[in-house]
């Protein structure tokens, strides 16, 4: 067998093995405690390199989770959106059939609106919309908007002028509400 012939598995090996062959002449030159060390650095090198691999994971798993937490806070937006958007509507058919004439009262349009205003309410529910409970509440600035003070239990909700709702347990429409006020004289006499 030719030196060459000789040669050539030693190549292949290498290849194989994927060890460059100055590192081969480095390994095999080097003694005992130079092995050591080589392969302590290598060693803090796949710690560095699996700690860098580690960040890059946790840092795509937050990436993930906010990406998915801005399109739930997009969608709700949206829908608050157009909850808002419809809420003076049925404000409105509200207000229209409490002002219906009793003469008025059994005809099948006025019975045909009742339905729709009902269909509406169907639909804000369905969203999540629930109204806010005012009247005879305690005032809270959270929940409730004052416009006027009268005559009533002081820091109690007398009157609902405007209805309002939450959405998710987040107001998006204040109840606008009368809140009681004692008349400096009632206040002295108790």
């Amino acid at each position: 067998m030719s030196e060459r012939e000789a040669e050539e598995p030693r190549i292949s090996d290498r290849r194989a093995s994927q060890i460059p062959e100055n590192q081969e002449r480095e390994v095999a030159a080097a003694g005992p405690a130079d092995l050591s060390r080589q392969l302590e650095e290598e060693k803090e090198k796949a710690q560095s390199y699996y700690a860098s691999w580690q960040r890059a994971a946790a840092d795509y798993q937050n990436f993930k989770r906010r990406v998915e937490q801005e399109r739930e806070d997009l969608t709700r937006l949206t829908s608050a959106a157009i909850i808002i958007n419809v809420l003076p509507l049925v404000d409105d058919l509200e207000r229209a059939l409490q002002n219906v004439d009793s003469h008025l009262a059994g005809l099948t349009w006025v019975d045909g609106i009742r339905l729709i205003y009902r269909k509406f309410q169907a639909v804000l529910e369905a969203s999540g919309v629930k109204e806010i409970e005012a009247d005879g509440q305690s005032f809270d600035p959270a929940f409730h908007e004052a416009v006027a003070f009268g005559q009533g239990e002081d820091g109690k909700v007398i009157s609902v002028v405007q209805k309002g709702y939450t959405l998710g347990g987040r107001v998006i429409r204040p109840a606008m509400v009368v809140v009681g006020k004692m008349n400096q004289s009632e206040s002295r006499s108790q």
